[in-house]
């Protein structure tokens, strides 16, 4: 995985300056959001790693499925193109992993992943993001999922800082803490 990344990593550098110099770091995130779900359907990795198929009709089928042509002429275009000519296009998934990570850093974003042992609704969220951005002082992205094992509460993670408000962290805890 580490090697992905490694290779991965100077095409998310080229693809995040193209953005910022278009001034279109949205559109490109969601350019490469759909790009990489694509290329990691069976039926669209298996063209793609076909060495029957052309490399133009290889990036010509992925931009048309995405329906980037529409969207990004140009630019997204050439670098997809370019992605299939280098054998690189495979890597789309890490390429939009470090773009997104690249633009969060640039934008004051961090991403906190909260698990909840219940789902939340929308204001309950808004509120969590709020105490959350207090906290953290900074802007936050919030990925919610849901584990009934936790019993109550939630879990949140921001980079390597980890909050575990869980009945179960606690529990935890206090299994730990009877057992010195």
């Amino acid at each position: 995985m580490a090697e992905k990344v490694t290779i991965a990593r100077p095409y998310a550098e080229a693809a995040f300056s193209l953005a910022l110099g278009a001034g279109a770091l949205e559109a490109w995130s969601q350019a490469l959001e759909r790009l990489a779900a694509l290329v990691t359907l069976d039926e669209v990795r298996s063209v793609l790693l076909d060495p029957k198929v052309d490399d133009e009709s290889k990036a010509g089928l992925l931009l048309d499925l995405a329906g980037v042509d529409q969207q990004l002429p140009e630019a997204v275009r050439n670098f997809v193109q370019m992605l299939v000519k280098n054998d690189r296009v495979l890597l789309l998934p890490e390429i939009h992993a470090l773009f997104v990570a690249r633009k969060n850093d640039h934008e004051g974003v961090a991403v906190a992943k909260v698990t909840s042992a219940f789902a939340l609704d929308e204001a309950t969220r808004e509120r969590l993001r709020q105490d959350l951005e207090a906290h953290f002082k900074k802007k936050l992205q919030l990925e919610i999922t849901v584990d009934p094992d936790l019993i109550g509460g939630v879990r949140v993670q921001v980079g390597d800082e980890v909050i575990d408000a869980s009945v179960r962290g606690k529990l935890a805890n206090l299994a730990a803490a009877l057992k010195i």
